[in-house]
């Protein structure tokens, strides 16, 4: 099911041309970049240690491998967090946000 979804975006995303693609490509980043942050947060609450947090979330990953490539930059900033925040806050969607923004 998961891929006819896919399938689905990708074609509709070829279908895009002009700014709406690049607006498009983007979302996607950010997507991938907040499943990255949100892997990365779960990892924290699981009690993984944060030297072993790349291989936690690779081992799980749902995003192109391309987006490995954040998890070394978004650990520490989960990891550097009081607890009771990474319970409390939706990381992944503030960074998609933030994301959005730029």
């Amino acid at each position: 099911m998961n891929r006819t979804i896919l399938a689905a975006l990708a074609a509709m995303s070829m279908a895009v041309s002009g700014p709406a693609l690049a607006a498009s490509k983007k979302e996607d980043s950010c997507m991938h970049q907040a499943a990255v942050v949100a892997a990365v947060q779960q990892a924290r609450l699981d009690r993984v240690k944060e030297r072993e947090v790349p291989a936690a979330v690779k081992a799980k990953a749902i995003w192109p491998e391309s987006f490995n490539t954040a998890i070394p930059l978004v650990t520490p900033w989960v990891y550097e967090m009081k607890m009771r925040d990474v319970k409390k806050n939706d990381l992944s969607a503030a960074w998609k946000e933030m994301c959005l923004a730029q």
